[in-house]
């Protein structure tokens, strides 16, 4: 599985596990999680909903986080990724809320992802702990879908600065076009 390590705003750096990669093995990633930082976000991540914890932990900020993707979908019927964020980080930090994402195409023009309903929890990462929050979506029965993602562009909660990650190349088709039915839930411990 290959991961994000965000390292700011200006990085165009990608990461297989904890090894940088050059930009030429950036282009394919043997399962399609490759990543590299890409500036900002037309859509900041929230967390304005979520409990607060009292002000004494900071938001995670993406250059703390290494991230990654991967199918996660429970059957050929319900199509779902999860993306793991890792807090790379000296201190604890906070990543409680709404990831921001955005899906990109192969042509480069994006659409943002849906809030799924649930209500976010507080979601502190010390070191080395891992939270998680998944995109699900309807999968394609047709072969007729024009909805066909490259990369998921995420900005974590509270923040402003995105990372791109490689749409999974496992993962089952997305039905439709890109609507309400794909939905972004909010981040949790990962178990």
């Amino acid at each position: 599985m290959g991961s994000a390590d965000s390292s700011g705003a200006d990085s165009q750096a990608g990461a297989q596990g904890t090894e940088a990669q050059p930009d030429s093995a950036k282009a394919g990633s043997a399962n399609g999680t490759s990543a590299r930082s890409g500036g900002t976000s037309a859509r900041a991540g929230s967390g304005a909903t979520v409990a607060k914890s009292g002000g004494k932990v900071p938001f995670c900020r993406t250059s703390d986080l290494i991230m990654d993707a991967s199918d996660s979908s429970p059957d050929q019927k319900v199509g779902e990724i999860t993306v793991q964020m890792t807090n790379k980080g000296g201190s604890t930090c906070s990543a409680a809320g709404f990831a921001g994402v955005d899906l990109k195409d192969a042509d480069g023009t994006s659409a943002p992802v849906h809030r799924g309903g649930e209500v976010p929890r507080i979601t502190d990462l010390k070191p080395g702990d891992t939270a998680t929050f998944s995109i699900s979506y309807k999968v394609d029965f047709s072969g007729d879908s024009l909805a066909s993602p490259t990369d998921i562009i995420v900005t974590p909660p509270n923040e402003t600065h995105s990372v791109d990650l490689k749409w999974p190349a496992d993962a089952l088709k997305l039905g439709g076009s890109y609507d309400e039915s794909i939905q972004v839930h909010p981040v949790g411990i990962a178990n």
